[in-house]
């Protein structure tokens, strides 16, 4: 099992996502959860095709905070 962070952005009129460990893959949704869906099939082609090519699936290295300012 792999595990990656995603990053979902609203964007104008619908949601983006992105793994920043994973170049190049993302996905796009009407809907946060639709954006999050299409994420998880997008990394789930994304790690066969590396597979399918023999090609090292990378490490996960990212992580993400929220910072409180008053």
């Amino acid at each position: 099992m792999y595990r990656f962070l995603i990053v979902l952005e609203k964007a104008n009129g619908n949601y983006s996502a992105y793994s920043p460990d994973l170049a190049g893959c993302i996905a796009t949704g009407a809907t946060r959860e639709e954006a999050e869906k299409n994420m998880h099939e997008a990394i789930e082609m994304h790690i066969r095709g590396l597979l399918e090519d023999k090609l090292p699936i990378p490490e996960s290295h990212s992580f993400a905070e929220y910072v409180a300012v008053p």
